[in-house]
């Protein structure tokens, strides 16, 4: 049996990293949490805070009717401090929990210092030799180099790398609310985005001025795929001028603002950053322009001709393990079954997924080192079928987030056409539910 007094080493005080800490200490174990920041900085992040969200401020839906939102309902039965920091900080987003993104991250940072069985120690941990176990190494996709390496030399070839790009911030002053408008599609709540509104002229324009921008990207990494969940608007383009049409720009949902009774091409949606409503981010737009590109071609869109940016996107490369084939069931290296691994570096994509991987890790090492045997998150529910994507053996595994497709189809439902998609949807949440319930 395992002494509480010993410790446990948690490597990366992101959002995995820090649900994992919390969760453990608040099972009454000791945990030594590594945050190499502000020490040592990332491409990405910008202050030494826990938890810092680098490519958007939101959390995804909050409906009681989709995946996310279940994950969401899930997590908060079982206590999860991400989510509750998030509804803390939360800003209008419409069916969204969008973040004020220094809140959130000074409001875990409070709750891990300020927990008495968590130690946090500000240095990197370079490799994993210099590692006591049992250890999570929950570094994300931004893993320092050193350890990179190191974990790379640990596995093998089965690791793997990706883009990652953010969208720019705008001031809020900046934008022309002449043109803009307020407005959540299909008006649901209140009016919480502004939309700027593109004729097919202007997106045509747009679309053009994107496809003939200088684009910065490392040629080391030419070969290197985007993450899907946040790629940026050049890659959508190359799939197709339209793509963004039928992605971010669409206009569906948002009702006719004009009096001439027609709808709009396209829109492009700025979705709010901080609580104070100064900062908005382009929903989207994640971009690998060059920065003077980006300010002169943003300032095409309707409504942004001023458009003061406070931020400006950028790219950056990730990494992450293919799970399947170097994970044991319970997140622990095939090599190594002290060594455990949670958040977006397992192959999830999305912020919420990767606090959830850090929430079961603890619950798997918990029951394993107080001699249980795993009580495993139930197929049927969003957990479940998050982590069934990750250990699954697959041919192709690629990151994924949180949809309808990993959950198990209800026994004996029928499949009888779209009308029926709301049925099923409400019977796998229910399902879903009474199993997380029991678990």
């Amino acid at each position: 049996m395992f002494d509480k007094g010993n410790k446990i080493h948690v490597v990366g005080a992101g959002l995995a990293g820090s649900e994992c800490a919390w969760q453990l200490a608040e099972r009454g174990f000791s945990v030594v949490l590594y945050e190499m920041r502000p020490k040592v900085s990332t491409p990405a992040h910008k202050t030494g805070d826990m938890a810092e969200l680098v490519c958007s401020n939101s959390f995804g839906s909050m409906t009681d009717y989709s995946a996310p939102g279940q994950l969401k309902w899930e997590a908060e039965n079982q206590g999860s401090l991400i989510l509750k920091a998030g509804k803390e900080a939360a800003v209008p987003a419409g069916m969204a929990l969008g973040v004020d993104r220094e809140r959130f991250s000074v409001s875990v940072t409070t709750a891990i210092r300020n927990h008495p069985n968590i130690e946090v120690v500000e240095e990197p941990v370079e490799s994993l030799e210099d590692l006591p176990r049992p250890a999570v190494v929950a570094t994300g996709p931004l893993t320092h180099e050193p350890l990179a390496k190191s974990l790379q030399q640990h596995f093998g070839g089965d690791f793997l790398y990706f883009f990652d790009a953010i969208a720019p911030i705008i001031d809020a002053d900046s934008i022309n609310d002449e043109i803009a408008f307020k407005a959540n599609r299909y008006d649901k709540e209140e009016a919480h985005y502004y939309n700027c509104p593109l004729e097919k002229e202007h997106y045509f324009n747009l679309i053009e001025a994107i496809k003939g921008a200088r684009k910065i990207e490392s040629k080391d990494f030419e070969e290197t795929p985007y993450f899907e969940g946040c790629m940026p608007i050049e890659a959508m383009i190359e799939r197709g001028e339209q793509t963004p049409r039928f992605g971010p720009m669409s206009p569906k949902g948002i009702w006719n603002q004009r009096e001439d009774g027609k709808g709009y091409y396209a829109i492009v949606q700025l979705r709010q950053e901080n609580k104070e409503a100064t900062a908005y981010n382009m929903v989207g737009f994640q971009t690998k322009m060059a920065y003077g590109e980006q300010k002169e071609i943003f300032r095409m869109i309707p409504g942004l001709e001023e458009a003061e940016f406070l931020k400006l996107g950028s790219i950056h490369r990730n990494l992450y393990l293919k799970s399947p084939s170097v994970l044991n069931r319970d997140l622990s290296s095939k090599k190594d079954p002290w060594l455990f691994f949670a958040g977006q570096i397992t192959g999830v994509e999305g912020y919420f997924e990767s606090t959830c991987i850090g929430l079961m890790v603890a619950r798997f090492l918990a029951d394993k080192l107080n001699g249980n045997d795993i009580n495993w998150a139930p197929r049927q529910s969003a957990l479940g079928s998050l982590h069934n994507a990750i250990t699954e053996e697959k041919e192709h595994f690629q990151p994924t987030n949180i949809n309808w497709s990993l959950f198990p189809v209800p026994e004996d439902f029928k499949k009888t056409g779209r009308k029926n998609k709301r049925e099923k949807r409400d019977l796998q949440i229910q399902i879903a539910q009474n199993a997380l319930s029991a678990w």
